[in-house]
Protein backbone atom coordinates (compact mmCIF):
# COMPACT_ATOMS: atom_id res chain seq x y z
CA UNK A 1 0.00 0.00 0.00
CA UNK A 2 1.23 3.25 -0.97
CA UNK A 3 -0.01 6.74 0.60
CA UNK A 4 0.63 10.21 -1.00
CA UNK A 5 3.68 11.41 0.25
CA UNK A 6 2.72 15.69 -1.23
CA UNK A 7 0.25 17.91 -0.18
CA UNK A 8 -2.27 17.79 -2.93
CA UNK A 9 -4.48 21.07 -3.53
CA UNK A 10 -7.56 21.45 -5.71
CA UNK A 11 -5.39 23.21 -8.67
CA UNK A 12 -2.74 20.32 -8.83
CA UNK A 13 -3.21 16.84 -10.34
CA UNK A 14 -1.83 13.58 -9.28
CA UNK A 15 1.39 12.23 -11.02
CA UNK A 16 0.80 9.40 -13.80
CA UNK A 17 3.56 7.24 -14.13
CA UNK A 18 4.10 3.81 -15.71
CA UNK A 19 6.42 1.46 -13.84
CA UNK A 20 8.59 -0.87 -15.97
CA UNK A 21 6.89 -3.49 -17.83
CA UNK A 22 6.61 -6.88 -15.77
CA UNK A 23 6.02 -9.96 -17.45
CA UNK A 24 3.32 -11.73 -16.90
CA UNK A 25 2.79 -15.17 -18.55
CA UNK A 26 4.59 -14.80 -21.99
CA UNK A 27 3.18 -11.25 -22.52
CA UNK A 28 4.57 -8.01 -21.31
CA UNK A 29 1.88 -6.01 -19.16
CA UNK A 30 2.74 -2.32 -18.05
CA UNK A 31 1.49 -1.47 -14.29
CA UNK A 32 0.38 1.95 -13.74
CA UNK A 33 1.43 3.54 -10.60
CA UNK A 34 -0.88 6.92 -9.86
CA UNK A 35 0.14 8.93 -7.10
CA UNK A 36 -3.09 10.12 -6.00
CA UNK A 37 -4.53 12.60 -2.98
CA UNK A 38 -8.03 10.16 -2.55
CA UNK A 39 -7.47 7.02 0.07
CA UNK A 40 -9.41 4.06 0.16
CA UNK A 41 -11.26 3.43 3.19
CA UNK A 42 -8.55 0.99 4.56
CA UNK A 43 -5.72 3.65 3.92
CA UNK A 44 -7.11 6.66 5.27
CA UNK A 45 -7.77 4.49 8.31
CA UNK A 46 -4.05 3.69 8.46
CA UNK A 47 -2.88 7.03 7.84
CA UNK A 48 -5.09 8.02 11.19
CA UNK A 49 -4.09 5.18 13.09
CA UNK A 50 -8.01 4.36 13.52
CA UNK A 51 -9.61 1.47 12.47
CA UNK A 52 -12.20 1.26 9.12
CA UNK A 53 -15.06 -0.02 11.32
CA UNK A 54 -14.27 3.62 13.11
CA UNK A 55 -14.54 5.42 10.03
CA UNK A 56 -17.65 3.55 9.01
CA UNK A 57 -18.95 4.35 12.09
CA UNK A 58 -18.24 8.33 11.70
CA UNK A 59 -19.99 7.25 8.64
CA UNK A 60 -23.15 6.35 9.38
CA UNK A 61 -22.91 8.55 12.77
CA UNK A 62 -21.50 11.74 11.58
CA UNK A 63 -18.47 13.44 12.90
CA UNK A 64 -15.88 11.90 10.88
CA UNK A 65 -13.78 12.93 8.10
CA UNK A 66 -15.55 13.98 5.26
CA UNK A 67 -15.56 11.67 2.18
CA UNK A 68 -16.81 10.91 -1.16
CA UNK A 69 -18.36 8.64 -3.32
CA UNK A 70 -16.82 7.40 -6.92
CA UNK A 71 -18.96 5.02 -8.55
CA UNK A 72 -19.86 3.22 -5.46
CA UNK A 73 -16.07 3.24 -3.93
CA UNK A 74 -15.92 5.54 -0.63
CA UNK A 75 -12.51 7.61 -0.92
CA UNK A 76 -11.00 10.36 1.42
CA UNK A 77 -9.01 13.22 0.37
CA UNK A 78 -5.61 13.30 2.58
CA UNK A 79 -6.46 17.05 3.11
CA UNK A 80 -9.86 16.30 4.75
CA UNK A 81 -8.49 13.65 6.93
CA UNK A 82 -5.87 16.04 8.00
CA UNK A 83 -8.33 18.49 8.57
CA UNK A 84 -10.50 16.39 10.65
CA UNK A 85 -7.42 15.57 12.35
CA UNK A 86 -6.73 19.32 13.11
CA UNK A 87 -9.84 19.24 14.67
CA UNK A 88 -9.36 16.83 17.18
CA UNK A 89 -6.68 18.47 19.01
CA UNK A 90 -6.83 18.95 22.43
CA UNK A 91 -5.20 20.37 25.63
CA UNK A 92 -6.10 18.06 28.18
CA UNK A 93 -9.05 15.15 29.02
CA UNK A 94 -10.73 17.58 30.99
CA UNK A 95 -12.08 20.27 29.48
CA UNK A 96 -12.26 19.72 25.40
CA UNK A 97 -11.02 23.17 24.55
CA UNK A 98 -9.87 23.35 20.91
CA UNK A 99 -6.14 24.70 20.52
Amino acid sequence: MRLPKKDFSAEQSPHVAFDEASVVGKSKVKTLEIESPYLRSEEAAIYLRVSVRALEHYRQDGGGPAYRKHGGLIVYHINDLDRWSARRRFRTTSKKEDI
